[in-house]
């Protein structure tokens, strides 16, 4: 099968959900809109579907029968997978969100949620997953180098390790050095949508972004926030755009 075939298939997504009646209205959604669907019920399938298949999104509950979907995703990760994945959930406290975008996740959608909420997510995330596989470009400073075609960062020297999220964010924010966005601007710009309260979900992907890059350099801060309006990318002098 060459590259071009391939291109041509549905998009696959594994729906990891032990709710029947949630996740037949999930998939009747997602069969829809013309995307494959796989389902798996345990953390165990939804291993070996990953193995043998290719999947271009993974929606994952987090309370499963056999453990907490969050060590799927820690463990995708630390395998340096870019699989995007969005944790499907009852957990709403803010500690529960943060500590599922910590593992890895790159969204969070919580129970009870809209058809149509979802279905705006699963576009977004899949929209830019397709967008980030033709990105070549790389954006270097003084002192930071963002590799969009190997999704690879390094700063003052050191190995930056970004979830597939705060790699988009930290590349949308670079490539637009001293501007000013708003959150609502960066939810659509790098998560591809928008909708009020939801703003926490950029607090908290910058708090980490912020505390990765100090490891590298504690004396330069390059996210910065700008009270009242929203965040900014304040880089060294640029050596390339």
């Amino acid at each position: 099968m060459n590259a071009n075939t391939e291109h041509r298939h549905a998009q696959r997504i594994l729906l990891v959900e032990d709710e029947q009646d949630l996740a037949q209205l999930v998939m009747l959604n997602l069969n829809a809109m013309n995307y494959e669907v796989c389902h798996a019920t345990t953390l165990k399938q939804a291993i070996l579907i990953i193995e043998h298949k290719r999947i271009d999104l993974l929606l994952l509950d987090r309370m499963l029968p056999d453990g907490d979907g969050i060590m799927l995703c820690q463990q995708l990760r630390q395998q340096q997978k870019t699989l995007p994945i969005m944790l499907l959930t009852a957990k709403d406290t803010e500690a529960d969100i943060v500590l599922g975008l910590e593992a890895g996740a790159d969204d969070y959608l919580i129970k009870p949620f809209s058809v149509l909420e979802l279905r705006a997510r699963v576009k977004a995330l899949l929209r830019r997953g397709h967008a980030q596989q033709e990105q070549q470009a790389q954006v270097q400073f003084d002192g930071l180098s963002i590799n969009a075609s190997t999704r690879q960062v390094t700063a003052f020297n050191h190995p930056l390790e970004l979830t597939a999220r705060e790699f988009d964010l930290l590349l949308f924010l670079a490539k637009h050095p001293q501007q000013v966005f708003s959150r609502n601007q960066l939810l659509e710009a790098v998560w591809g949508y928008t909708y009020d309260g939801y703003e926490h979900t950029v607090n908290s992907h910058i708090n980490r972004l912020r505390n990765k890059l100090s490891r590298c350099s504690a004396e330069t801060e390059l996210v910065i926030t700008v009270w009242g309006v929203g965040y900014k990318f304040a880089p060294p002098q640029a050596v390339t755009h």
